[in-house]
């Protein structure tokens, strides 16, 4: 965890001096709207449960994977919130669009694998335990399919590798983005026979980085493919029997297919334009 947010704030002070260049005269040259789908790759993570001294465990190396639940476009099309699916609202920071920051939303979905060989260690029912054993999942089973719900902040910069000859505006570029936030879960849990639809609520920090394409068949509509990675910490989600938390953190790896539309604030000049021959 350390070297990884090591290498984050690395990379955001690579970008801080142009950055900090932008902010001396900032010039709101528009903003963008996005929406899209992802799918998901989890590490393993530890999960810790606790209650007072009804119990104090943790389970070790859980694995997980996510449910985009495309399905979901057959049983219910109209609803497209069903899959695992992103958006973003951005601002851009000059007239070039090269710069911007958004608000960058994934609803990602988290299930831990039923029926793993795992080792349980600690306190459960005032009794010591320490052995390996298969989790089944009446006795635990953990998901955040209402969302695990990353919420960025993101500093997005921008480069042009092909604009269009006659009309000036770009066709295709690189585009990266990295910011932190919030995760939100709205998770589902059973623990020893009992359930809990949870509710939303804030539990915990993420850090991410994102890169990718985006192309513009049109001068305003544009479409964008990225992959993104990161390390999310949970420190307090809610499960069954009052005042009982989870806490388990995980780094996470990410593709997203976007769809997206520029809102101008300004009329750019061809002469603004960076011609990429």
């Amino acid at each position: 965890m350390q070297k990884s947010l090591f290498a984050f704030l690395c990379l955001l002070l690579a970008a801080n001096s142009s950055f900090a260049r932008l902010l001396d005269k900032p010039v709101f040259g528009g903003m963008y709207f996005q929406w899209g789908y992802n799918r998901d790759w989890y590490s393993k993570s530890d999960l810790h449960f606790k209650n007072g001294n009804k119990y104090d465990f943790t389970i070790y190396d859980a694995k997980a994977k996510d449910k985009p639940d495309f399905s979901g476009f057959w049983s219910n099309p109209i609803d497209i919130t069903i899959p695992q699916n992103s958006y973003r609202i951005g601002v851009y920071l000059n007239k070039k669009h090269t710069h911007a920051i958004e608000i960058n939303y994934d609803h990602a979905k988290y299930v831990v694998t039923d029926n793993q060989y795992l080792r349980i260690k600690g306190q459960l029912n005032g009794e010591a335990i320490d052995k390996v054993d298969t989790i089944r999942p009446y006795f635990m089973h953990l998901e955040h399919t209402n969302g695990a719900n990353f919420y960025h902040i993101n500093y997005v910069g921008q480069h042009a590798l092909l604009t269009h000859k006659k009309k000036g505006y770009t066709r295709a570029s690189v585009i990266w983005k990295a910011g932190a936030g919030i995760v939100v879960p709205k998770s589902d849990i059973i623990l020893q026979g009992k359930r809990l639809d949870n509710k939303f609520h804030v539990a915990g920090y993420i850090l991410g980085l994102e890169g990718g394409l985006r192309y513009y068949p049109f001068r305003n509509f544009f479409l964008e493919a990225t992959v993104k990675g990161g390390h999310a910490n949970y420190v307090n989600v809610l499960t069954v029997g009052d005042g009982g938390k989870i806490s388990h953190k995980f780094n996470y790896a990410e593709v997203i297919g976007l769809i997206g539309y520029d809102i101008n604030f300004q009329k750019r000049k061809k002469k603004d334009k960076e011609t990429v021959k």
